[in-house]
């Protein structure tokens, strides 16, 4: 039989908080672990399982999306694709709000005027996005 791990064995060889891993195991992402004397055992291979719901959350999956990216791995299935294209979709709308902050903010920092609040600029922005514009719309003004 494989060599089981505990839980703090476990922790220790991810970094990850044994009651992070319970936590994650109550949701689902990781299998419920075989019992010895009421303590849990974990298979190797709960490293890796580990390894990846780190690598899915550090690239913006939430935690209820990475279960449903590990549930959707099948030989005959191609969900974890549509999932990943949908997150591309997502991070390429957080990314264009965010370039559209900074240019806003990079504008607000070149202002010649001492009071910002004083900038026509300033406030024909403010203007349009009280009448409903997106940052990006009414920073395009």
């Amino acid at each position: 039989m494989d060599e089981q791990l505990t839980i703090g064995e476990l922790a220790s060889r991810t970094g990850v908080a044994t009651s992070a891993l319970r936590y994650w195991e109550e949701l689902g992402l990781l299998p419920a672990p075989t019992r010895v004397s009421g303590q849990r055992r974990y298979p190797p291979s709960a490293v890796e399982l580990v390894g990846v719901v780190l690598l899915l959350r550090d690239v913006g999956f939430t935690l209820r999306e990475v279960k449903a990216f590990v549930a959707s791995r099948s030989p005959d299935g191609d969900g974890w694709r549509e999932l990943c294209r949908r997150k591309l979709a997502e991070l390429d709308r957080r990314i264009a709000r965010a370039q559209a902050a900074r240019t806003a903010i990079a504008h607000g920092l070149a202002c010649p005027h001492e009071d910002i609040f004083g900038c026509s600029n300033f406030a024909g922005v403010v203007t349009a996005r009280l009448a409903g514009s997106s940052l990006e719309e009414a920073h395009s003004h």
